[in-house]
């Protein structure tokens, strides 16, 4: 049996300025969105597209993203539990069982998914002034680049983790197996950062360490899939006239980036959702297969040339 290498994932909230941390699971969605601006601006040079319509893309596009992506979670993932919270749905606080700050813990891609499209069919109309398929099959080159960082985010921010195994690639995700009080209890340090150390490093909590278990990266596997989904789209953008079928690249995008999600699903630990009631296949996975039908559709269907 191949044994892991018990590789042990311990890292710091993020780039500490002194006066301000910047937490390295918002600085890839800066990085994201950042890529996302400068793919999109070469592509509207080339089709000679005026630039000064990309910050209304760029504003819509961060925006559908977001509140699309919490939506999603919430209607999605956790609605048991928001349905008696609503304040918590927009608001980053939890006032129960007491007033805490929690940031916005849940992000779901397929919400992000159903709000871009809603949100570039106003821009498409209203702004651009062309086909909505004209805008979805270049605006997913840069969704695809963008998908890679936010994986990478998850990755350091310890979540979206997968099951336990005994491959060589299995890492021990510290800080998804110990909360804060956790480790801060289990160590008698009261400073987490210190404590978590502690158990990464220190003989002494060896026992600690020993009983985290060795679990899948599936944000990494998902991450490294990406790289390849957007390399094919950039390639064919850029090299072949695939961008002037009107839906084929929208259509590639959501076949082969919700196929990586069904096949790593399958590793991945329970996000919660309607799986327990329809069974067979996660949350995840059941609503991956409408994209990946959709996306079908449109690669068969884009026969006629786009005019551009």
């Amino acid at each position: 049996m191949t044994q892991a290498l018990n590789i042990v994932w311990n890292p710091s909230e993020g780039i500490d300025l002194g006066f301000f941390v910047i937490r390295y699971y918002s600085l890839m969605f800066v990085v994201a969105f950042g890529l996302g601006w400068y793919i999109m601006k070469n592509i509207f040079e080339r089709e000679n597209e005026s630039i000064e319509k990309l910050d209304s893309l760029f504003v819509w596009t961060v925006l559908a993203t977001l509140i699309g992506a919490r939506l999603g979670h919430v209607f999605f993932y956790d609605w048991e539990y928001f349905r008696n919270h609503l304040l918590e749905i927009f608001l980053p606080f939890r006032f129960t069982p007491k007033f805490e700050f929690t940031g916005y813990q849940g992000l779901a891609s397929h919400g992000a998914a159903i709000s871009i499209i809603i949100a570039m069919y106003y821009y498409s109309k209203n702004i651009l002034k062309r086909s909505l398929l004209w805008i979805l099959d270049r605006i997913v080159i840069a969704v695809a680049s963008g998908a890679i960082f936010v994986r990478l985010g998850n990755f350091f921010n310890s979540e979206i983790v997968g099951k336990e195994t005994n491959s060589p690639f299995g890492i021990k995700f510290i800080h998804d197996y110990y909360s804060k009080s956790d480790a801060a209890n289990a160590t008698q340090i009261p400073n987490p950062k210190e404590a978590f150390n502690a158990i990464a490093t220190n003989p002494k909590f060896a026992n600690l360490l020993a009983q985290v278990p060795v679990k899948h990266p599936a944000q990494l596997y998902e991450a490294f899939c990406y790289v390849f989904v957007f390399a094919i789209l950039f390639f064919l953008y850029w090299k072949t006239e695939a961008r002037k079928k009107a839906g084929f690249l929208f259509g590639l995008f959501l076949v082969l980036l919700f196929s990586v999600r069904m096949v790593v699903e399958s590793v991945k630990e329970s996000q919660g959702g309607f799986e327990n009631a329809l069974g067979l296949l996660s949350t995840g996975q059941w609503l991956s297969i409408p994209f990946i039908l959709i996306g079908f559709y449109f690669i068969f269907t884009a026969e006629k040339p786009i005019k551009i």
